[in-house]
């Protein structure tokens, strides 16, 4: 992934100079939308990705896009085009939610079901999550009917495998193996 690093570094300076501000949190809100609407937008991520299109287009449809970011966004929207690096926005976003989930001890969970999980049974993932980590968790739902039942728990390097897919496939390794 080309501009990586430098997508670490710019995140990094947006991130200690929104915390020195107290607006590290309002920043992340943006930043999240920010990785939502480009990753939802071929046009827009094609904008900023081409090199034909001059940066004083690009900046003038992130300012119209993104009229409610803060000015911390603004200024990095403004740094970001002055250095010829605004194709890695949406990196930038990215990294700095990441960044500030560290710095605050927030762990992202994705739980895999055949179907959508209940608030009640969604309140039971959640804390045994919380256990598994010993952190704050934010939980994501994916649903994949090919798991058939049960479920499948991904906690940072933790996986806990508990659908009926799997089962039936080990029960098979077993049956083809005697």
């Amino acid at each position: 992934m080309a501009g990586a690093r430098a997508a670490i570094r710019y995140a990094k300076a947006v991130l200690n100079v929104a915390s020195n501000q107290g607006t590290a949190e309002v920043v992340n809100n943006d930043m999240k939308l920010i990785t939502n609407t480009i990753a939802e937008s071929k046009d827009l991520s094609d904008m900023l990705q081409s090199p034909v299109v001059p940066s004083s287009v690009k900046k003038s449809v992130l300012l119209e896009v993104f009229n409610t970011a803060s000015k911390d966004v603004l200024s990095l929207i403004d740094v970001l085009i002055k250095n010829n690096r605004i194709n890695i926005f949406d990196q930038v976003a990215l990294k700095y939610s990441q960044l500030f989930d560290e710095l605050n001890g927030i762990e992202h969970a994705t739980v895999t079901t055949a179907v959508a999980l209940t608030a009640d049974l969604e309140q039971q993932v959640l804390a045994k999550a919380k256990a598994l980590s010993g952190k704050n968790v934010e939980i994501k739902n994916i649903i994949d009917e090919s798991i058939i039942g049960g479920f499948i728990l991904r906690v940072g390097d933790l996986q806990y495998n508990a659908s009926i897919a799997n089962q039936l496939n080990k029960l098979k390794r077993e049956f083809t193996l005697n």
